[in-house]
C-alpha cells in the first residue's frame, strides 16, 4: 500500500519512517493577593510535531523538479491528510517546512533524501 497525503501517492515507500510527538496542554497561572498557591487555568490540548522522512526517486532531474514542486505546493497553509502504508491516518496536518538533501545517483535515476515536518492542529 502507497503512502498518500490527501489521497494524492507522491512519496515513495521505501526507506520512509514517521516520528509523531506528544500533544502538549497549554495553561495560565496566576498568583492572587492574599492567597497562598497559585491558580492554575488548563486551556486545553494544543498542537504536535509529525516528522517524516525519507527518499524521493526520479528518473531524471526534470522529474525529481517535479516530485518536489508537487510536494512543496503542500506547503499552503491549508491542513491535510497523510495515510501510511500501514493504515495509519494522520487528518488536520498543516505542512510546515521540506527539506532535502545528499542527492545522488543510482543506476535507476537521480535519489534524494528529505525531511518534511508537519504541526498537527487538534
Amino acid at each position: 500500500m502507497s503512502v498518500s497525503i490527501d489521497g494524492q501517492v507522491v512519496f515513495d515507500r521505501q526507506q520512509l519512517k514517521i516520528e509523531v510527538g506528544s500533544f502538549t496542554r497549554d495553561s495560565i497561572e496566576r498568583a492572587v493577593p492574599g492567597l497562598d498557591g497559585v491558580l492554575s487555568i488548563d486551556l486545553g490540548q494544543r498542537s504536535r510535531k509529525i516528522k517524516q522522512t525519507g527518499v524521493l526517486r526520479a528518473k531524471s532531474r526534470t522529474q525529481m523538479n517535479e516530485r518536489i514542486n508537487a510536494i512543496s505546493a503542500l506547503m499552503d497553509g491549508s491542513t491535510h491528510t497523510l495515510v501510511t502504508g500501514s493504515g495509519d491516518k494522520f487528518d488536520n496536518l498543516r505542512m510546515d517546512s521540506l527539506n532535502t538533501s545528499n542527492e545522488r545517483t543510482d543506476g535507476a535515476g537521480i535519489v534524494v533524501d528529505y525531511e518534511i515536518v508537519y504541526t498537527q492542529l487538534v
